[in-house]
């Protein structure tokens, strides 16, 4: 296992970070609004992106393999846009990455190859089906609550510093930082109850809700920590340099993998519940 370095500064610069930043804002909140199929397609084209940077960390010295299971995580979100059974193909995926690349890799990195199509192609559908099941605004609140995790940890980890959170696998991420993320997201999250989604009998409050952003903020910084733990065995920076000034697209979107999914079983169980929309 490679040991990376503290890590340095982002490379790309302010300047470069903020022009793609103003570029991709409207193009995902554009998407949000379009629905399918506009918004499938950008999220299988996403799916395709990860998968790709998965492989680059983990085995780009096996291109066939890596191609393949593109082809397939992709596929299984596309499909799973018509057909939610199709999601299931993910497995199948992870499971032919295992044979054909993993077993001659140390146990611990195979594991991680083979979770690559479940751990990108189950948040991809949960996406999909966030934006079909509970609408627009539901959707973009969601994704606010992430954006609101990211800037407040930012933030108050700037500003405040103090102890760190995970100083072995992300050393600038303070608690500090995961505590304003929690206080942003709450706080995002507590608009929530003025959505349409909530009008009926038994759905939760103002301060309810609140909590849930909290603790989606943590679920959040899971993710980000999870995706730092991986770049770090392997001794990488950033997934890739798709993105000019951010990175890969997994640097932008690991929470977005892990909140995404654990905020549309929440909203299914409600609903199931009759306490929301």
């Amino acid at each position: 296992m490679v040991q990376s370095p503290p890590e340095p500064r982002k490379t790309g610069g302010l300047a470069a970070r903020i022009l793609t930043s103003v570029l991709m804002m409207p193009l995902m909140l554009g998407a949000i609004y379009a629905g399918r199929p506009v918004f499938d397609l950008l999220i299988v084209a996403m799916a395709a992106a990860l998968i790709w940077e998965w492989h680059g960390l983990l085995a780009a010295d096996a291109p066939a393999v890596r191609w393949s299971a593109i082809a397939g995580t992709a596929g299984a979100v596309a499909l799973a846009t018509l057909d939610a059974r199709a999601v299931a193909m993910v497995f199948a995926v992870g499971a032919a990455v295992w044979f054909f690349a993993g077993r001659r890799r140390a146990a611990a990195d195979a594991a991680l190859l083979a979770w690559g199509p479940l751990y990108v192609g189950l948040p991809c559908y949960a996406m999909v089906a966030l934006r079909e099941v509970h609408g627009f605004a539901v959707t973009m609140w969601v994704f606010a609550m992430v954006w609101a995790t990211d800037t407040g940890a930012y933030a108050f980890g700037r500003l405040i510093g103090g102890p760190k959170l995970a100083p072995r696998v992300s050393p600038n991420k303070t608690w500090a930082g995961l505590l304003g993320g929690m206080a942003c997201s709450g706080a995002v999250a507590a608009l929530g109850g003025g959505l349409a989604a909530f009008s009926l009998p038994g759905a939760p409050g103002s301060l309810t809700l609140a909590a849930f952003g909290a603790g989606l903020a943590v679920v959040a910084q899971v993710g980000d920590l999870f995706e730092s733990a991986v770049k770090r065995r392997v001794g990488a920076k950033d997934s890739s340099h798709l993105i000019p000034g951010h990175g890969g697209v997994l640097d932008r979107v690991d929470g977005v993998l892990t909140a995404v999914p654990a905020a549309y079983l929440a909203f299914q169980f409600l609903q199931a519940a009759g306490a929301m929309r």
